[in-house]
């Protein structure tokens, strides 16, 4: 006879109800290329996306040959590989923001603005890279591509001031700069609804140079950020902001808010970038990790998680990271 289980208890055979799953992070596509120095492109997103709370799904589109000083050549990955990583991963994944960054050559250019447009509804981040590096040729057909195929499906088009006004305005010839609303009138008509324009210089006070960075629609400047300009030279430093602005509008945030808690991120990045070889500095994406130096963690009670201290300077009250 087989003995029976006493009422409530559970057979030694059958498994514990399995704990429920932890909500995934949201989960954003990054197109971009690859660095082996780790400044910028797919490192940079990855760590960027990571440190803002994302999930990064990174399709190489060219592999750069670079290290943290210049750049020296690029092999740009075949149309059909780039469509085929993108699109084995979207038959699996649900995505909620996508990452444009250097997509390799003009058929790449096509190959993902074919994949965006089966997407319509997620938005869209384009980061625009000073491409002095590539020939005239090849310069002048990625970037028309670029203007015809991307910047329609495009949210917010991040670059720096000079960037943005030599692609949307060539032939701007006037004394005095380009102004945000001007780039994002332009930007406009091919259908990108703001432009986020960093690296505008402001006239000097005394031994202090500031730089403003201005999100603009085709209405006007809607919000920004004045900061310092730091005494040393970047890399890397666009490829993290537009990386955090898609983290933090793929999670829900309001456009204005995401700026504004992008570009302190990307500040903060940047006040505590490293040097890892003997060229430019690269933006430490995970500056918040790390204690201030000189103090170490409180160690707390026997089996309890130290309670996280209150920032001490006006940087660190900049934004409130998204961890995972």
């Amino acid at each position: 006879m087989t003995p029976q289980n006493p009422p409530g208890d559970t057979p030694a055979d059958t498994p514990a109800e399995a704990a429920p799953e932890s909500p995934a992070p949201a989960s954003v596509m990054t197109f971009n290329a690859a660095d082996a120095s780790g400044a910028g492109g797919i490192a940079g997103d990855v760590a960027t996306l990571a440190a803002m709370g994302a999930h990064a799904l990174p399709v190489t589109t060219s592999i750069l040959i670079r290290d943290s000083a210049e750049m020296f050549d690029q092999h740009a990955i075949d149309p059909d590989a780039i469509a085929e990583q993108a699109r084995t991963v979207l038959e699996d994944i649900s995505i909620t923001g996508w990452k444009v960054g250097f997509l390799g050559s003009a058929e790449g250019v096509s190959t993902v603005a074919e994949i965006l447009s089966d997407y319509p509804d997620v938005p869209l981040v384009s980061y625009l890279p000073n491409l002095g590096w590539l020939d005239d040729d090849s310069s002048a057909q990625y970037l028309e591509a670029f203007r015809e195929l991307i910047l329609p499906a495009t949210e917010v088009l991040v670059g720096n001031h000079k960037t943005l006004t030599d692609f949307l305005l060539p032939e701007w010839d006037s004394d005095r700069p380009a102004s945000p609303r001007e780039l994002a009138v332009a930007a406009g008509e091919h259908g990108t609804r703001f432009v986020l324009v960093t690296g505008i210089m402001l006239p000097a006070k005394g031994t202090e140079q500031f730089i403003d960075n201005v999100l603009a629609s085709p209405q006007g400047a809607l919000t920004g950020e004045k900061f310092e300009m730091f005494d040393a030279a970047f890399v890397g430093a666009g490829d993290t902001l537009s990386a955090a602005l898609t983290a933090l509008l793929a999670s829900g945030s309001e456009m204005q808010a995401a700026v504004g808690e992008a570009l302190a991120f990307m500040d903060q990045s940047l006040d505590a970038g490293f040097r890892p070889g003997m060229g430019s500095v690269l933006p430490d994406r995970f500056f918040w990790a790390q204690p201030p130096a000189g103090e170490e963690e409180p160690a707390g009670p026997a089996g309890e998680t130290p309670a996280e201290p209150e920032p001490t300077d006006a940087k660190a009250k900049g934004a409130q990271r998204r961890v995972h």
